[in-house]
């Protein structure tokens, strides 16, 4: 049995987080797994982080989730084989970010996590509206957490409904400093980068401009996307943003005919590609959730899925330098002031009640001091423009 897992940051550490890093490798995890590092860099947090190899744990979990089914019962099935986390000292908040109802067994081997934790929160992530009825066992384990929050709003009031519990809405961050260009000037040497579920058609005629203007693309080639590391795949992910002057981009699971059953979310790519400066073309999701947090000019410039013109369309932004140059700095500036993980994690504990941490302060006020060097950076561009228009 493995009995300690946990990684001590402080001895007087006030947050315990459980985190998959270790179990699941797909790069749809990495954002979660870089929210996780800022609130360790934010806050005082131990991380129980449980190990077994990814390959076993997908088939543990699978049967795990399957028996909780059969028995309409999850509360004593266990995802992870022979390993037993004992929580031995208390904490204020326990906190788990909940990318798949699927991963809310593994609880069920940490013993004591919801005793010695004053509050209980979990992040409930991608979760469909037309599915909740097929998770109604494992949702019904979120009853042990006092604040769920959600980032597909249009599923709230059905897991509320099921759990009894406060369900929030909170969408979806990004670390703006990590995706923050070294300067608002920098030269963007990627032409187009298209990563993740792509039209073939859009895809086709990039591809075909590759030929005829020598463009530098860059897309997917290779499909069962697993990480080797997290943070590597990350910090590769945001340097292609950094240097990208444009950046595809469209609503959730948009290319899966009934996937969604009409249901619009905000997903990630909306937050890094804004974060990076990039300007995001595609099709934005109809919902609230995106007219709140992309709420300035040209946030995403709609073009069709199916864009077979994507070569005019270019063509016609390039010869807008003055726009361009505005919306990579919208992007950025809104990205530093509203969309970085901490204000993520400051709406957590202020629903809890929790003070914030003097690091949590720092990070914001750094954010802010981005933000300045943005817009100096910004008006000693525009100075040059002037003079060398004289």
């Amino acid at each position: 049995m493995l009995k300690n897992n946990v990684r001590h940051v402080n001895e007087e550490s006030r947050v315990l987080i459980v985190s998959m890093r270790n179990l699941k490798l797909h790069v749809s995890r990495a954002a979660v797994y870089e929210f996780e590092d800022v609130i360790c860099g934010c806050d005082t947090v131990d991380l129980i982080v449980p190990s077994l190899d990814p390959n076993i744990f997908k088939v543990t979990n699978k049967l795990a989730n399957n028996t909780a089914k059969f028995f309409k019962n999850g509360k004593y099935i266990k995802s992870l084989v022979n390993q037993k986390i004992q929580i031995e000292k208390e904490y204020d908040l326990f906190f788990f970010f909940c990318q798949s109802i699927q991963d809310i067994l593994v609880l069920n081997s940490i013993q004591g996590w919801r005793e010695k934790c004053r509050y209980a929160v979990c992040w409930l992530d991608e979760i469909w509206a037309k599915d909740i009825d097929n998770w109604l066992v494992q949702l019904r384990l979120l009853k042990n957490f006092d604040n769920i929050f959600m980032n597909f709003n249009s599923s709230i009031d059905q897991v509320a409904d099921i759990v009894q519990r406060p369900c929030h809405s909170l969408s979806y961050g990004v670390d703006a400093i990590k995706f923050y260009p070294d300067s608002i000037n920098l030269k963007r040497s990627v032409d187009v980068l298209n990563i993740g579920r792509r039209s073939a058609v859009t895809h086709n005629s990039l591809l075909e401009l590759v030929e005829q203007k020598n463009l530098f693309y860059i897309y997917d080639t290779i499909k069962e996307l697993y990480m080797v590391d997290y943070r590597y795949h990350r910090s590769l992910y945001s340097n292609f943003i950094k240097r990208s002057r444009y950046m595809i981009v469209n609503k959730a699971k948009f290319d899966l005919t009934g996937q969604t059953n009409l249901q619009e979310e905000v997903g990630p790519r909306f937050f890094e590609g804004a974060a990076g400066g990039a300007i995001m073309l595609g099709v934005p999701p109809k919902c609230e959730a995106f007219t709140q947090n992309f709420d300035w000019t040209n946030a995403v410039i709609e073009i069709p899925f199916n864009c077979s013109n994507i070569a005019d369309i270019i063509a016609d932004l390039d010869g807008k330098s003055e726009d361009i140059e505005r919306i990579s700095t919208d992007n950025i500036v809104n990205s530093l002031l509203r969309h970085d993980w901490v204000y993520r994690w400051e709406n957590i504990l202020a629903t809890v009640g929790l003070n914030l941490t003097p690091e949590v302060q720092e990070r914001k006020a750094n954010l802010k001091n981005l933000v300045e060097m943005v817009n100096t950076s910004k008006s000693h561009s525009y100075k040059q423009q002037a003079a060398f228009a004289n």
